[in-house]
C-alpha cells in the first residue's frame, strides 16, 4: 500500500543507490580533505573522483561473504578504482561513514517532510477561510456545549501544523551534523579538518564531540517528533471520521466514482483514509519508542542501535510522507455539510444557550450562581426528558417570566453573541 502510494521522491531518498551514493559522496569528500593535507597524491584524488563507483548486486554478492556492509561497499568501490582505491576509507571507521551519510539522509527526508507540512498547512488554511463563518456546534465529552464555526476547528489545525512544522525544523537540525573522528572519536587517525570538509560538503555541521558514533538522543528527537506529528494527523483524521458518522454527517472525506465502502452493503461511504492515518499513527509512536531504546549503548559505542535504525528511520519517514499525501487529499477535497451542521445546532432545541440565560440571571438580575444554575438546569432536564423547546419552558416558568421578558429571552437565543469574536481570532493568523 505504502508502495504503491508514497511519492517517488521519499522513495528514492531511501533507495539502496540513493544510500551507496551518500556513503559515496563520504569517502570522496574524505579523500578531498586527505589530498589537500597532503596524504593522498593529487593523481590519485583524480583516479578516485574519476572512477568511483558502486554497484547495489556486487556489494551484495561481497557482503554475503564478508558479513560486513562498509568492507563490501569499499572492496566494491576499489573494483572500479583500482590502484588508487588504498587510499579511500584512510583513517576512517565505519561508523563515519554510516552516521554521517544516515545524517545527511535523515536531513533530506526531514526538509521533504517540512514540505509536505507547509502543503497541508496552506489545505487547511484554505478551509479555514472559507468556513469562517460556517456555524457548527462545539462539543465536550461528545456532548453538544455551544456554537463555534468550521473555520476555526480548521484555524485550530492550522496553528497546530505550523508547530509541527517548526518541530520538524528543529529535529533537522538536531540531527543534521556528522563525524569523521575515527573508532573511539578521538580523532587519532584522522585530520578533525578532515571531519570539516566532509560536513560542509553535505550541508551537516561537525558534531562538537562524539565516540565512535554519533549520539542517538539526535535520532531519537527526529522519530519522536515524526510521532508527535503523526499523532497530531491521527487527532486531525478522528475528529473527521467522527463527523462523519451517519448521525452527524458535518463533513464526509472524498468517495470517488467507482470506490465501493462494502462487500457487503452498497450503501457504505467509510472513512477509510482516516481510519489508515489513525492506524499508521501507531506505528510511527511505537517506532519513536524504539529510537529512544536506541539511545543507551555500551560504554563508545555498540550496533544494538543498528538493525533498528534500518527499519524505524526509513519507515516512519516515509509513512508519515504517506500519512501527509493522504491527509492533503482529504482535507482539499473535504465535503462539509453546512445545513447538516445547522441542523445538529437545533437538535437539542435550544439547550445550548443554557449557559447565556445562566450568565444573565447572575450578572443582571441579581441571582447568585446556585439559584441561577437550579432554574435554569430545571428547565433544561425538562427539556431533555421531553423533547420541548427549552426557550418555551423558560417562558412558561413564573420564576423566570419574572426577571426576564421574551424580547430579553430572545436575545439570549442569538448565535452572533457565541461568534461575536470569531474575527479577532483570525486577526491573529493575518485573516
Amino acid at each position: 500500500m505504502i508502495e504503491r502510494y508514497t511519492m517517488p521522491e521519499m522513495r528514492q531518498i531511501w533507495s539502496e543507490d540513493n544510500k551507496f551514493r551518500k556513503w559515496l559522496e563520504v569517502e570522496i569528500y574524505a579523500c578531498e580533505a586527505l589530498a589537500e593535507l597532503g596524504q593522498i597524491p593529487p593523481e590519485a584524488l583524480a583516479q578516485i573522483k574519476e572512477k568511483a563507483d558502486f554497484d547495489v548486486r556486487r556489494i551484495a554478492e561481497i557482503e554475503a561473504v564478508t558479513n560486513h556492509d562498509v568492507i563490501a561497499f569499499v572492496t566494491n568501490v576499489g573494483e572500479y578504482v583500482g590502484e588508487a582505491a588504498r587510499y579511500i576509507h584512510l583513517g576512517l571507521t565505519s561508523s563515519d561513514v554510516l552516521d554521517t551519510a544516515l545524517s545527511a539522509l535523515m536531513k533530506e527526508a526531514g526538509e521533504h517532510l517540512v514540505t509536505r507540512l507547509k502543503q497541508l498547512r496552506e489545505a487547511l488554511l484554505e478551509k479555514a477561510v472559507e468556513h469562517r463563518h460556517t456555524v457548527m456546534i462545539g462539543r465536550t465529552h461528545g456532548i453538544h456545549a455551544e456554537p463555534i464555526t468550521f473555520g476555526l476547528k480548521m484555524l485550530l489545525w492550522v496553528d497546530e501544523t505550523e508547530r509541527s512544522i517548526r518541530r520538524m525544523e528543529q529535529a533537522v537540525e538536531t540531527v543534521s551534523v556528522g563525524k569523521i573522528s575515527g573508532a573511539v572519536g578521538t580523532y587519532a587517525n584522522v585530520d578533525p579538518r578532515v571531519e570539516a570538509h566532509v560536513c560542509a560538503r553535505l550541508g551537516l555541521k561537525p558534531a562538537r564531540v562524539s565516540t565512535q558514533v554519533l549520539q542517538r538522543d539526535r535520532h531519537a528527537e527526529y522519530l519522536t517528533t515524526i510521532a508527535v506529528i503523526g499523532s497530531s494527523l491521527d487527532k486531525f483524521a478522528t475528529e473527521l471520521r467522527s463527523l462523519q458518522r451517519t448521525d452527524i454527517l458535518e463533513v464526509e472525506e472524498p468517495f470517488r466514482k467507482g470506490q465501493k465502502g462494502s462487500s457487503a452493503m452498497p450503501h457504505k461511504r467509510n472513512p477509510i483514509t482516516g481510519e489508515r492515518i489513525s492506524g499508521m499513527a501507531r506505528l510511527l509512536r511505537g517506532n519513536a519508542l524504539a529510537a529512544m531504546e536506541n539511545v543507551a549503548l555500551w560504554n563508545e559505542r555498540d550496533i544494538s542501535h543498528s538493525s533498528v535504525e534500518r527499519v524505524i528511520v526509513p519507515d516512519s519517514t516515509i509513512i508519515l510522507d504517506y500519512m501527509l499525501v493522504k491527509l492533503v487529499d482529504v482535507i482539499t477535497n473535504l465535503q462539509v455539510y453546512p445545513e447538516n451542521m445547522m441542523r445538529n445546532v437545533e437538535r437539542t432545541h435550544g439547550l445550548i444557550f443554557s449557559q447565556r440565560v445562566l450568565l444573565a440571571l447572575v450578572e443582571e438580575k441579581g441571582f447568585s450562581r446556585e439559584q441561577a444554575y437550579e432554574l435554569v438546569q430545571r428547565n433544561a432536564m425538562q427539556s431533555w426528558r421531553t423533547g420541548e423547546n427549552f426557550r418555551d419552558l423558560l417562558l412558561k416558568d413564573g420564576d423566570v417570566t419574572a426577571q426576564i421578558s421574551e424580547e430579553e429571552v430572545d436575545e439570549l437565543f442569538d448565535f452572533s453573541y457565541h461568534l461575536k469574536h470569531v474575527d479577532e481570532i483570525y486577526k491573529r493568523f493575518g485573516l
